[in-house]
């Protein structure tokens, strides 16, 4: 996922290129098919500290720590200024476990000049002035895993009610705030299909992100160092939460959608997106 994006699309439909490695997602992301082993090498996280965002000032304090929210309680999943309202299926010392709706509204950012973050050239796209956005969350529900002092969350789609697969969305390590949990989407990610392969997505965004001097090349660096990381240790090693089997769960029925809160940015997106 790109942060700051309006796309609010599920990203698991692909159509193959002529080269059967690379795949096109439904969103427009290029995905590289991934062979090998993972290289991971130890990763330093200090770098991609400043790219943390926040609407609110906290006080802030690292995810895994009481008090926790307890199940079925809202919780407003922030990527920066970008607000996801979500149901809370899980909340422990292990990480955050929660259900974001389909048609869930939510706050994103898009280009001022109204076009679609993906209708964008790739050098354009870490560029120029965003302005907030009320949008919803299209496609099925997602269920999404932030474990603890990991800088991933796993996302798992369902297609007709079979999994489509697993999303590995690399970010920061979540900080939290009462009924809010922050963190900072960082461009790269890893698409686990229903097969098990693995797939690198939007490795052509974060070289545009570097090239266009959003991310330092030594943030690049890191990102790349975290796809590794998550790949040997989340998709080689089954580590938590893949060794988990959340493939049959499924929201009560008695849950209704969360609302966005009433923030000055929701009031000011409200203020200022087009009717669809």
């Amino acid at each position: 996922m790109t942060d700051s994006s309006s796309d609010t699309s599920t990203d698991t439909s692909t159509d193959t290129s002529s080269d059967p490695d690379v795949q096109v997602s439904g969103s427009g992301g290029t995905m590289t098919r991934l062979v090998g082993e993972a290289q991971p090498r130890e990763v330093d996280l200090s770098p991609l500290a400043p790219l943390r965002q926040a609407e609110g000032d906290g006080p802030w304090s690292a995810a895994g720590t009481a008090p926790f929210l307890p199940v079925g309680a809202v919780v407003q999943w922030r990527y920066g200024r970008r607000c996801d309202p979500m149901r809370v299926v899980r909340d422990d010392e292990r990480g955050l476990v929660a259900w974001l709706a389909a048609d869930t509204e939510i706050l994103a950012t898009a280009p001022e000049d109204g076009r679609a973050l993906r209708d964008l050239p790739l050098a354009e796209r870490f560029t120029g002035t965003r302005v907030p956005t009320i949008g919803a969350w299209f496609g099925g529900g997602v269920l999404r895993i932030a474990p603890t002092d990991r800088p991933w969350s796993v996302w798992l789609f369902w297609e007709d009610g079979e999994l489509d697969g697993h999303y590995v969305n690399l970010e920061l390590p979540h900080r939290r705030h009462g009924e809010e949990t922050n963190t900072r989407d960082l461009v790269l990610d890893l698409w686990l299909d229903s097969s098990g392969e693995a797939w690198l997505k939007d490795a052509d965004e974060l070289t545009a992100a570097e090239s266009t001097g959003v991310y330092t090349a030594a943030q690049a660096d890191e990102v790349r160092a975290i796809a590794e990381w998550a790949r040997a240790e989340l998709v080689e090693g089954r580590a938590w939460p893949l060794d988990e089997e959340w493939l049959t769960w499924r929201p009560p029925a008695d849950w209704s959608t969360p609302p966005l809160p009433d923030t000055p940015l929701v009031r000011e997106a409200r203020r200022t997106t087009l009717p669809g």
